[in-house]
C-alpha cells in the first residue's frame, strides 16, 4: 500500500485548480480556463483512480485511507478523512460528475472584458465546489462535517443566483439558502450539544469519539432530530423540499446535476452515517414517522412531477419521488434495503446527471432557450442521438430492468416488504406514477411533429456526446454487473444494523438455493436493553 494523504490530495487538486483558473483571469490567458479547469478535474479521476487501488474491498465496513491531524485543538476539532465502502462510491460519483459538468459548459461565452469572465467564474466555483463535496463524504470529524456542510451554500448560492436563467434566479438562490441555513443552525446546536454530552480533549468532535454514548432518551431524541431536519431539507424530504424545483428551474443544467446528483446526497448520507449510529434509540423511535414521510415523498413527488410544464422542474421532482425511495429503504433496517439505498444514491446521481445534462442540451437549441415542455415536439426527427440518450435516462428514472436504478430500487422494495409489508405496497405506486412521468414527457417532447421553427436544429456533436456516454454506460454497467459496487455496500449496512441495534431479516429470493430459508418472523428490533 502506498503511504499518501490520499483524501487531502483528493480535496487539495480542484482547491488548487480553482485558484490557478482565478488567477488566468488577470492575464491574457483566461481564455484557456476550460482547457484548465478540465486538466485539474481529469487529474482528480486519476487521484481517485490510484487511492481506490488502495481501498480493501473485503473490509468496506472500516474507515480506510483514514488521516487524523490536529485542526483547531481548543475546541475539539480535527481534519479526520476517512472512507468506508459508501462514503468511497459517493466521492467517485462527485469526481466523475465534475468533468462531465465542465464539458457540457464548454460552449458558454465568456466576457469580453479583461476579468475572469463568467464561463471561468462559473469553472472555479465548480472547482471549489468539488473540493467540499469531497471533503464532506470523507469527514470522520462532526465539527469539520457541519462547517464543509454549510460552507457548500456559497458557491451553489452564486452558481444559483449568478449563472442561473429567468427572473426568479435570485429567488431561487435565496430560497435555497435560507432553507439549508436554516437546516444549517439547527443542526449547530445539535453538534454543539453533542460535543458536551461526549468526552471532549483536542479531538471530542471524532464521529468514533461521539458513537455509543450514554444518552438519556430524551437528550438523544433531540439531538437526532436536530440532525434529521438539516438532512431532510438537504435530501429533499416531504415537507421541507420546495426549495428545489425552484433551484432546478432557475439554475444552469449542470449545477442541477451536481446539485441533486452529488450535494443532495449529503442529506440521505448523513442519516445513514450520523444519525443511526450516533443515535441509534433516537432512530428506532423516530422510525415509523420518517418511514410514512418518505412514502408520502414518493408519491408526492411522483404525482408533481405528472403536472409539471417545465422540463427543469419535472426532473427535480422525479428527484423528490426518488429520495423517498432512499430514505424508505434507510429507515426499513434491513441490510438488504440499507444496501439497495446505498446503491441508490449512487444510481440516482447517475441517472438524475444525465437527465438534467441531456434537459440543458435541448433547452440550448431552442431558439428562445425554453424550458417549457410545450414548446417541443418530434424532437427524434430531428435529434435522434438526443432522443435516444435521453430515453435511456428517462427509463432510468422509472427504474427498466436492465439499468442501474432498477437494481437498487428492487433491493430497497424487498427488503422494506420483510419487514413493513404495507407500506411497501403503497410505494409500489410510485413505479407506475413513474412511468407516467417519464413516458408522457417524451411522448411530448420527441414524438409528433416538429414545431416551426425547430426543423433545423443540430442533433449532439462530438463534445455532447462524449459528455453523456459515460452517464449512459454507468447506467448499462451497473445495471447489468452491479456486484462490484454492492461488495463494498454490503458490509458497511449490515454493521449500520448492528450500530442502530436491530436484527436483520432475511428475504427469500426468487433465485435462492433449496438450502436458503426466509425468517419473515425474524424479530425486527431488540429493546435496546444490550445497547
Amino acid at each position: 500500500m502506498i503511504d499518501l494523504p490520499w483524501l487531502t490530495t483528493l480535496v487539495v487538486v480542484p482547491f488548487v485548480g480553482a485558484l490557478v483558473v482565478w488567477g488566468l483571469g488577470a492575464t491574457r490567458a483566461r481564455t484557456r480556463v476550460r482547457g484548465v479547469a478540465l486538466a485539474f478535474s481529469l487529474v482528480e479521476v486519476v487521484v481517485l483512480v490510484a487511492a481506490i487501488t488502495q481501498f480493501d474491498t473485503s473490509r468496506a465496513q472500516e474507515f480506510q485511507l483514514a488521516e487524523t491531524a490536529s485542526w483547531i485543538p481548543s475546541i475539539g476539532a480535527s481534519w479526520a478523512l476517512g472512507v468506508d465502502g459508501v462514503s468511497l462510491l459517493l466521492v467517485a460519483l462527485a469526481v466523475g460528475l465534475v468533468p462531465l459538468v465542465i464539458g457540457a459548459a464548454w460552449k458558454e461565452n465568456l466576457t469580453p472584458d479583461g476579468g475572469l469572465g463568467r464561463t471561468g467564474t462559473y469553472l472555479v466555483l465548480v472547482l471549489l465546489l468539488e473540493a467540499f463535496m469531497v471533503t464532506v463524504f470523507a469527514a470522520r470529524d462532526v465539527f469539520l462535517f457541519y462547517v464543509v456542510f454549510e460552507a457548500m451554500l456559497i458557491p451553489v448560492y452564486f452558481m444559483i443566483g449568478g449563472f442561473g436563467q429567468g427572473a426568479r434566479r435570485r429567488y431561487a438562490a435565496v430560497k435555497f439558502l435560507m432553507f439549508s441555513l436554516a437546516g444549517g443552525l439547527v443542526m449547530l446546536a445539535a453538534v454543539i450539544a453533542l460535543y458536551l454530552q461526549g468526552p471532549g480533549g483536542d479531538q471530542g468532535f471524532l464521529t468514533d469519539n461521539l458513537t455509543g454514548l450514554a444518552l438519556d432518551e430524551t437528550t438523544g431524541r433531540l439531538l437526532f432530530c436536530g440532525f434529521f431536519l438539516a438532512f431532510a431539507i438537504k435530501a429533499p424530504l416531504f415537507p421541507v423540499h420546495s426549495w428545489l424545483p425552484d433551484a432546478a428551474q432557475s439554475a444552469p443544467a449542470g449545477t442541477s446535476a451536481l446539485l441533486v446528483g452529488v450535494l443532495d446526497k449529503v442529506g440521505t448520507f448523513g442519516m445513514l452515517t450520523l444519525c443511526l449510529p450516533l443515535f441509534p434509540e433516537a432512530s428506532r423511535w423516530a422510525a415509523p414517522v420518517v418511514l410514512v414521510l418518505a412514502v408520502v415523498s414518493i408519491l408526492y413527488g411522483a404525482i408533481m412531477a405528472i403536472g409539471q410544464s417545465d422540463i427543469m422542474r419535472l426532473v427535480a421532482f422525479t428527484s423528490v419521488s426518488h429520495f423517498g425511495f432512499i430514505v424508505l429503504g434507510i429507515f426499513a433496517f434491513t441490510s438488504l434495503s440499507v444496501t439497495g439505498s446505498s446503491l441508490y444514491m449512487l444510481n440516482h446521481g447517475i441517472s438524475t446527471g444525465a437527465l438534467f445534462l441531456l434537459a440543458g442540451f435541448l433547452v440550448a437549441r431552442h431558439p428562445r432557450r425554453s424550458q417549457r415542455i410545450a414548446d417541443y415536439g418530434g424532437m427524434q426527427k430531428v435529434a435522434p442521438v438526443l432522443a435516444g440518450t435521453f430515453l435511456v435516462a428517462g427509463l432510468s428514472a422509472l427504474s427498466l430492468p436492465g439499468l442501474s436504478t432498477f437494481v437498487s430500487e428492487i433491493m430497497v422494495f424487498l427488503g422494506t416488504f420483510a419487514r413493513h409489508e404495507p407500506l411497501a405496497l403503497v410505494a409500489t405506486l410510485g413505479v407506475v406514477l413513474a412511468a407516467l412521468y417519464v413516458l408522457l414527457t417524451y411522448q411530448k417532447v420527441f414524438t409528433g411533429a416538429v414545431p416551426e421553427g425547430l426543423e433545423t436544429l443540430p442533433d449532439l456533436g462530438h463534445r455532447e456526446r462524449w459528455v453523456v456516454a459515460p452517464l449512459v454506460a454507468g447506467l448499462l454497467v451497473l445495471g447489468l454487473y452491479p456486484a462490484p459496487a454492492l461488495d463494498v455496500l454490503r458490509d458497511p449496512a449490515q454493521q449500520t444494523l448492528t450500530a442502530v441495534g436491530v436484527e436483520d431479516v432475511a428475504v427469500d429470493l426468487p433465485a435462492a438455493g433449496p438450502d436458503e430459508t426466509t425468517s419473515d418472523d425474524t424479530t425486527a428490533t431488540h429493546d435496546g436493553s444490550d445497547q
